[in-house]
């Protein structure tokens, strides 16, 4: 735990999914002397969807502690606020991040707010993060395990919220989490982690998407305009994919430089850009398919403000070096030192700085949608 105030007395709305890792978090908290309230926030029913057992499975990890329990619907505010968001976004040709949003709109919007206006002190969630101090400022900084870091989906904290915020497993991996859970004998201590879109769960988005948005042929183009082949619909594909388009046939295709490849020995494409005014999918290969230079709307700070940072333009992905200008605050770019591949439109950048702890933490100081 980052936090240093004596925990007797103070009031912890825990969100509890059911999972293990919000599990052990509520035993870490009542041992520490927290007094601790386990909510369920309810988002999302479905045909298939894990709710009634989820809600089951955090209820009996609240009863096993004796701690209160209570439920809150947020499936009209989800379904507004991230769902249709979702499809919004597809349905434009970007490529959304519905993680982001439900922190943004319902974790650290509505629960956050809920736990304010009741008298809580803090909101504890399982999140693989932690919060830390610098001048009496308050950082979010990355968590032990790296792999399972998920500060990319939290840039969207303010300052503000930070100082009422608990992370209790940030300083684990996975690994110690499990372990801790079995050595309290914790019911869910083997539960298999939720994978997919935040509340949804493992689904197929491919299906998701036709379900609602139907198909769309188009073209698929080269970076010439040449047409090169045909897909059913530019939403089911993100940037740096390389499958699940068609190719026609082609007995040589022309490189940038005029070089001509045999057919029989064409590297694979990918998808570098998609254009929903022409419903064109555009595909490149070799140095086509990377970037070193894009540009951010919705630009968020949570602490200090440099130029030079480290981003990641995808969740668990690398951390790449880079500058921020803002010398055209109607067009803020962000300039990288190696280009990258699987830029995505609609996708976040979020920022980072080295933390003076530990070569391998960093600080989560903001970020922005790629544009």
């Amino acid at each position: 735990m980052s936090k240093k105030i004596s925990p007797l007395h103070l009031k912890v709305a825990l969100g509890m999914s059911g999972g293990v890792d919000s599990s052990l978090s509520a035993h870490l908290l009542v041992e520490q002397g927290y007094d601790v309230t386990g909510v369920y926030l309810e988002c999302w029913r479905a045909p298939g969807c894990r709710t009634e057992e989820d809600r089951k499975d955090a209820l009996t990890v609240a009863l096993e502690l004796n701690i209160p329990f209570q439920v809150l619907d947020f499936k009209k505010a989800y379904k507004e606020k991230v769902v249709e968001y979702f499809f919004s976004e597809y349905e434009k040709g970007l490529t959304p991040n519905p993680d982001v949003m439900c922190n943004k709109e319902i974790k650290f919007g509505l629960f956050y707010d809920w736990a304010m206006a009741n008298g809580f002190d803090y909101v504890a969630t399982g999140h693989y993060a932690q919060i830390g101090g610098k001048d009496g400022r308050s950082m979010l900084l990355t968590s032990k395990d790296s792999h399972k870091d998920q500060t990319y989906f939290l840039y969207r904290l303010r300052q503000e919220q930070l100082e009422h915020i608990l992370f209790p497993i940030g300083h684990l991996t996975k690994k110690d989490v499990r372990a801790e859970a079995k050595k309290r004998h914790i019911s869910v201590a083997n539960k298999k982690d939720s994978m997919g879109i935040c509340f949804i769960g493992d689904i197929n988005v491919h299906e998701f998407l036709k379900e609602r948005l139907g198909e769309n042929p188009g073209e698929v183009v080269d970076t010439k305009g040449h047409v090169v082949g045909e897909h059913n619909g530019l939403w089911f594909y993100t940037i740096g994919q390389r499958h699940g388009f068609a190719i026609f046939p082609k007995t040589f295709i022309e490189e940038s430089d005029g070089t001509v490849i045999d057919k029989h020995n064409i590297p694979p494409f990918y998808v570098i850009r998609k254009d929903a005014a022409s419903n064109q999918l555009v595909v490149g290969f070799g140095a086509e398919a990377y970037q070193s230079e894009f540009s951010i709307r919705d630009l968020h700070w949570i602490g200090e403000k440099p130029q030079k940072v480290k981003v990641r333009i995808r969740h668990t992905g690398q951390l790449h070096d880079a500058f921020i200008d803002e010398s055209d605050p109607e067009n803020i770019k962000i300039k990288l030192i190696e280009p990258v591949q699987g830029i995505a439109q609609g996708q976040s950048a979020v920022f980072y700085t080295p933390s003076l702890k530990s070569k391998n933490e960093f600080v989560c100081i903001g970020g922005g949608v790629i544009d």
